[in-house]
C-alpha cells in the first residue's frame, strides 16, 4: 500500500508540471502576440507619418506659388499682360497642387480608419491639416475677390474654392467620426481589471476555485473594478497581508505599507506589469 501510495503522489506532480509548461506556452504565445501587434503599429505609423510628410511639402508648394501671385500683383498695372499670364500660370499650379494635397489627406484618412495606433500627435496632425486646408481656402477667396475686380477670371481658381469648401464640410465630420473612434479604441487598449478580497470573497465570485484563479469561464466579471492602466498606478488594498494571484513580473510593482500597517500595491513599471495580463486578482487576509 506504501508504495501504491508513492506512484500516486508522482504522477500527481507530474500532471502539475504538464499544467505549468502548457500555462508557460501560453504565456509566450500572448507575448508573441502583443510584440506583433506593436510592430504592426509602428509600421503603420510611420506610412502616415509619411503621407503627413507629403501633404505638409505640397502645402509648402502651394505657399511659394502664392509668393509669386503677391510679387505679380503689384505689377499688373505697369506690365499687365505679363503679370496677368504669370498670375494665372501660378493659380494653375496652385490648383493642380491642391488635388494632389486633397488626394493624400484623403490617403491618410483611410490609413487612420484602417489602423488601430492610437496617438494624440497623429489627431493633432490631422486636426493641423485640416486647419491648413481652411487657411488655403480662404486664401484663394480672397485672390479670387482681388482678380476679379480687375477683371481676371481664372476658371482653375473658380474650381479650387468650390472644390474646397466641399472638402472642408466632409473632412470636418470625418475628422470629428475618426477623433471619436481613436478615443474609443485608445479606451480599449489601455483597459485593464483588478480585484481584492479574502480567500472566501474571491471563491463566491468562482475568481478562486481549487486553487486555480481564472480557470473558470463562469467567473463574475461585474466583480472586477476597471481601469486605465496609463493613469492607475496606485491601488489601496486596505489590509495588513496581501498576495498577488494573477501573474505580474517581479520588479515591476511593489507593496507599500503606510503608517498603519496597510498596504498599497504602487506599479512601477504599468507596461511590463500588464504584459502577461490585464486581469488582477490580489488576495488580502
Amino acid at each position: 500500500m506504501k508504495k501504491l501510495a508513492v506512484l500516486f503522489v508522482c504522477v500527481a506532480m507530474l500532471a502539475s508540471c504538464d499544467s505549468f509548461k502548457g500555462g508557460n506556452k501560453d504565456l509566450k504565445a500572448e507575448n508573441d502576440s502583443l510584440l506583433m501587434e506593436l510592430t504592426q503599429r509602428n509600421a503603420e505609423l510611420d506610412d502616415m507619418m509619411g503621407t503627413f510628410n507629403e501633404v505638409q511639402e505640397g502645402f509648402r508648394k502651394i505657399n511659394a506659388a502664392e509668393s509669386r501671385v503677391d510679387l505679380q500683383r503689384g505689377t499688373i498695372t505697369e506690365n499687365s499682360a505679363s503679370a496677368k499670364q504669370q498670375i494665372a500660370s501660378d493659380i494653375e499650379f496652385i490648383s493642380k497642387q491642391m488635388e494632389e494635397n486633397k488626394a493624400q489627406i484623403a490617403k491618410l484618412q483611410a490609413q487612420l480608419k484602417n489602423s488601430k495606433y492610437n496617438s494624440t500627435q497623429l489627431k493633432k496632425a490631422v486636426e493641423a491639416l485640416t486647419a491648413e486646408l481652411n487657411a488655403k481656402q480662404q486664401r484663394i477667396e480672397e485672390l479670387q475677390t482681388e482678380l476679379a475686380s480687375k477683371n481676371i477670371r481664372i476658371q482653375e481658381l473658380d474650381a479650387a474654392v468650390s472644390d474646397l469648401s466641399a472638402e472642408k464640410e466632409t473632412l470636418t465630420a470625418e475628422n470629428e467620426a475618426k477623433a471619436k473612434t481613436v478615443a474609443e479604441q485608445e479606451k480599449s487598449l489601455n483597459a485593464a481589471w483588478f480585484v481584492f478580497g479574502t480567500k472566501s470573497e474571491l471563491k463566491a465570485q468562482k475568481i478562486l476555485q481549487s486553487g486555480d484563479v481564472l480557470k473558470s469561464a463562469d467567473f463574475n466579471k461585474d466583480y472586477f473594478t476597471q481601469i486605465d492602466i496609463r493613469t492607475t498606478k496606485e491601488i489601496k488594498l486596505y489590509s495588513k497581508r496581501a498576495e498577488l494571484l494573477t501573474t505580474h513580473p517581479a520588479g515591476s510593482y511593489e507593496l507599500v505599507k503606510d503608517d498603519k500597517g496597510q498596504l498599497t500595491l504602487k506599479i512601477t513599471n504599468p507596461t511590463e506589469f500588464w504584459s502577461v495580463s490585464k486581469y488582477l486578482v490580489i488576495q488580502v487576509k
